[in-house]
């Protein structure tokens, strides 16, 4: 059974292997595996939006297999649930993970914040071999720590603490993100739809 995933993030594709590894025949690849791929631009206006704009873009190249979108990001209370649908290009499209954390740290150093709450946000969409559409979200709840720590992970990690912890995600590591994040809740969803139609 092949599933196709929609994405260039190489962080992302390391923790679907991690998440999908109990079916053991899955092959997965993702758009980097076909000869030329070109994304549409991710110009919705809500996290399933882009999901379905990415999953649909790749189903026009593979279809007749599972394909799979997913948007992801982060909200912080305190700046009116920014960065959000912009939060892999925060400090400007080409931006790196780290200057995306610089520029989250300033902004919420400009003008001083109680509310330091955030959650991450994931919306996933996936299209079957018979071109059903199957969507799953999760959530991971937490608030922003004052400096990054912390080398695993990428993203927003190095600056997460998820509720209930002291560490951020990045000191915490993908044995603790494998069980808590927003993409393993929507990935264990979609690993039971799976089974259920298997």
């Amino acid at each position: 059974m092949e599933l196709w995933i929609a994405t260039g993030n190489k962080g992302k594709v390391t923790e679907y292997k991690i998440l999908l590894n109990e079916l053991a025949d899955l092959k997965i690849f993702t758009q980097a595996d076909l000869p030329s791929f070109t994304p549409r631009p991710e110009d919705g206006k809500t996290f399933l939006d882009n999901a379905r704009i990415k999953a649909k873009t790749l189903r026009a190249v593979k279809n007749n297999v599972y394909v799979l979108g997913e948007d992801s990001g982060l909200e912080v209370e305190g700046l009116n649930n920014l960065p959000g649908i912009h939060s892999a290009r925060y400090a400007g499209p080409k931006a790196s993970d780290s200057e995306n954390v610089s520029k989250l740290i300033k902004m919420m150093t400009l003008k001083p914040m109680n509310n330091r709450n955030a959650k991450f946000v994931a919306s996933v969409v996936v299209y079957t071999p018979t071109g059903e559409e199957w969507v799953f979200t999760g959530e991971m709840k937490g608030t922003i720590a004052h400096k990054p720590a912390g080398v695993h992970g990428f993203g927003y990690d190095p600056v997460f603490i998820p509720e209930g912890q002291t560490q951020t995600l990045a000191e915490l590591g993908a044995g603790y993100k494998t069980q808590h994040s927003h993409r393993s809740q929507a990935v264990k969803q979609f690993l039971e739809r799976l089974k259920a139609s298997m």
